[in-house]
């Protein structure tokens, strides 16, 4: 991402919203709003906004995966269907 065309001064946000969020949404870009020449805000597209989220969250259940299985709170296979099936006889419908 070229930073150059990405950084706009809130007064342009202000000034040309719509054109900001419709150059968002046509080239999933994201623009960083200053404001008194500090980075203050990020405007994103919806869906990649989401698609980031979507994947933090992965990255997150991975990370707590890997320390979980390197603490050895982890079983085989075997065990874990072994533990499902029995949860499952024990459920009354």
């Amino acid at each position: 991402m070229k930073f150059s065309k990405a950084v706009k001064p809130i007064s342009y946000l202000k000034s040309k919203t719509a054109d900001a969020i419709r150059e968002v949404n046509e080239n999933h870009a994201v623009m960083v709003i200053t404001q008194n020449g500090e980075a203050k805000a990020v405007l994103q597209d919806i869906t990649d906004y989401e698609q980031t989220q979507e994947s933090l969250a992965l990255m997150k259940i991975m990370s707590q995966s890997i320390s979980s299985y390197q603490k050895g709170r982890h079983k085989s296979a075997r065990q874990a269907l072994s533990s499902v099936r029995k949860r499952i006889k024990g459920v009354e419908y």
